[in-house]
């Protein structure tokens, strides 16, 4: 009687490890490795095969720093206007011309008065030759001759009169005027405006950007 309790004592101590041993709470199984897991770098970036812990602790719940997407409070997400247009902002600055140096005023517009001599001369040139093309100068000057001639005298030939040469010299006078008037009236002008712009305070221009 005495030798059977031991027996039965420790049949029922491994029964109960063999049931503990079987229980899924302490069973842990562990796969095998083909390469060892590699240490752990410093800081908290994680690397290959391991997840962010704020990414791991914001899938459970909606609230987490780390869920993506903001959220309304009603708990849907919200989502950007495709079809939205941006109207562009316009920055505007008032400015007001307080002077004009006369010196630059002058450089400037003798410049422009000598370029429009060149044009000038050119388009002359070009118009002369197009009419004396379609026989206008033959035309008109056997048309003068023929009122103005006498028996004394043969009329007035036209076209000897306006020949190119004469023409184009008649022309390099005028544009040589006008550029010593246009600079002369510019240069006078600057002086002009400097002395209203005292009393006035000058011309105000508003300048506009877009961003």
């Amino acid at each position: 009687m005495t030798s059977a309790r031991p027996a039965d004592s420790s049949h029922s101590q491994g029964g109960s490890q063999g049931q503990g041993y079987g229980t899924p709470a302490e069973q842990h199984y562990h796969p095998p490795q083909a390469y060892p897991t590699p240490p752990a770098p410093p800081g908290n970036a994680p690397t290959v095969g391991q997840q962010p812990t704020q990414q791991r602790s914001g899938s459970g719940t909606g609230s987490a720093p780390g869920a993506s997407g903001p959220s309304t409070q009603g708990g849907g997400v919200r989502r950007p206007r495709t079809g939205a247009r941006t109207v562009p902002r316009v920055r505007k600055a008032r400015l007001r011309v307080a002077k004009a140096d006369p010196w630059s005023v002058m450089k400037v517009s003798f410049l422009l008065s000598i370029a429009l001599g060149i044009c000038t001369v050119i388009a002359v040139s070009v118009l002369w030759m197009v009419m004396d093309g379609m026989g206008v100068f033959s035309t008109i000057g056997e048309t003068i001759t023929q009122a103005t001639e006498t028996d004394n005298d043969s009329g007035f030939d036209l076209e000897s009169f306006l020949s190119l040469p004469r023409v184009l010299i008649f022309t390099s006078v005028i544009a040589v005027i006008d550029v010593v008037l246009a600079t002369a009236l510019a240069t006078l002008g600057a002086f002009l405006y400097n002395l209203s712009a005292g009393f006035v305070g000058g011309v105000e221009v508003t300048l506009a950007e877009d961003e």
